[in-house]
C-alpha cells in the first residue's frame, strides 16, 4: 500500500512564499477544469438546462460547481480574502483588530513561516465552524430528517447537526462548542436558512487568522436554484469583534451521484510532526537535530 503524506494544513516557506500542502488527489484537464475523481462539474454540462428544483429539499452529495478548487480559500474567506486590498478590509472593532494581530497565520498579509504559527489547527485541534467551509471546503453530504439537517464534511471527516424541530437557540449555551449550536428553518420552498451560536473562541474563522469572539452568530443559507444546484452563503455577525455583519462566502454547489465516493482527508498529528521536522522547521531556520 502506498504511504500518503497527510499534513493538510501545514505549509512550506521559500523566499517568503507560503504554499499549502493538500494530499487529496485532484485531476487537471483544461484551463480551470480541476476535479476530484468521479465528480461532475458545470464545465461537463455546457449549455445544459437543469430541471426545476424540488421543493424543500437540499439533501444529497454536493461539490463546488465550478471545479474541485473552488472551495479552497487559502488566503482567507472567499468573499473577503486577506490580500491587503482596501475593499477586503474587515470592519474590526478595536478588540477585534487586537485579536487579529495576536494571531500568526501562515496565509494572508500577516503570514509567518509555518513553524512560527500559533494557528490551533496544525496541531489537529478542531477547525470548527465556519472555518470548515471558509478554509478547505470539498465534498459534503446533506441528510434531511423531520428533526434536523445533518451535514457531513469531507475535510477531517466532520459533521454538524442543524435542528429543524422548532426549537430556538438557547440564550446561554452550557459550554462553548467547536461547531456551535445550530437551528434552521425553511424560508420558502427553495431556501433553507440556519443560525449558529455558542462558539468556542479558540477557533479561527479562516487560514488568514481572522478571529471571532464568544458572541459570534453565523448565518448560513442554502438556496436551491434548480435540480442540480444549491448556493451556499455564510454571514458572520460578531458585535464584539466586528462593527457590522459581513458576508464571508457565496459558493454554488453541484449535485453529485448518490454513489459518489467521498475520500478520506484527515489531520494526522504524527504526519504533521514529521512534516514540521522535514520541511517547516528548516524553512523557518529552526535547528531540529
Amino acid at each position: 500500500m502506498k504511504k500518503r503524506f497527510m499534513a493538510v494544513t501545514c505549509a512550506v516557506s521559500a523566499a517568503g512564499v507560503i504554499a499549502a500542502v493538500f494530499v487529496l488527489p485532484r485531476v487537471a484537464f483544461g484551463q480551470g477544469e480541476v476535479r476530484q475523481p468521479g465528480a461532475k462539474y458545470d464545465f461537463d454540462f455546457k449549455g445544459e438546462k437543469p430541471a426545476p428544483a424540488p421543493r424543500r429539499d437540499i439533501s444529497g452529495v454536493w461539490e463546488p460547481a465550478a471545479n474541485a478548487s473552488a472551495g479552497i480559500s487559502a488566503n482567507g474567506a472567499q468573499q473577503m480574502p486577506s490580500d491587503g486590498k482596501p475593499e477586503h478590509e474587515l470592519p474590526y472593532t478595536p478588540e477585534g483588530r487586537a485579536a487579529f494581530l495576536s494571531h500568526k497565520p501562515t496565509f494572508g498579509v500577516t503570514m509567518v513561516p509555518s513553524a512560527l504559527t500559533n494557528d490551533p489547527m496544525p496541531g489537529c485541534d478542531p477547525q470548527g465552524f465556519p472555518r470548515i467551509v471558509l478554509h478547505n471546503f470539498r465534498t459534503s453530504r446533506i441528510i434531511q430528517t423531520p428533526e434536523n439537517v445533518v451535514i457531513l464534511y469531507e475535510f477531517n471527516k466532520k459533521w454538524r447537526t442543524i435542528w429543524t424541530d422548532g426549537r430556538q437557540i438557547p440564550k446561554e449555551v452550557d459550554e462553548p462548542r467547536w461547531w456551535g449550536y445550530s437551528v434552521g428553518r425553511w424560508v420558502d420552498d427553495y431556501t433553507f436558512a440556519a443560525e449558529s451560536y455558542g462558539f468556542d473562541d479558540r477557533t479561527w474563522l479562516d487560514n488568514a487568522g481572522r478571529p471571532h469572539s464568544d458572541a459570534m452568530r453565523v448565518r448560513e443559507e442554502y438556496k436551491r436554484t434548480d435540480r442540480d444546484h444549491v448556493v451556499m452563503t455564510i454571514v458572520v455577525d460578531d458585535p464584539k469583534y466586528y462593527t457590522r455583519p459581513w458576508t464571508a462566502l457565496i459558493l454554488p454547489l453541484r449535485l453529485q451521484s448518490p454513489s459518489f465516493d467521498i475520500r478520506e482527508m484527515e489531520c494526522s498529528p504524527s504526519e504533521t510532526a514529521l512534516y514540521n521536522k522535514l520541511f517547516a522547521n528548516p524553512a523557518a531556520g529552526i535547528d531540529v537535530k
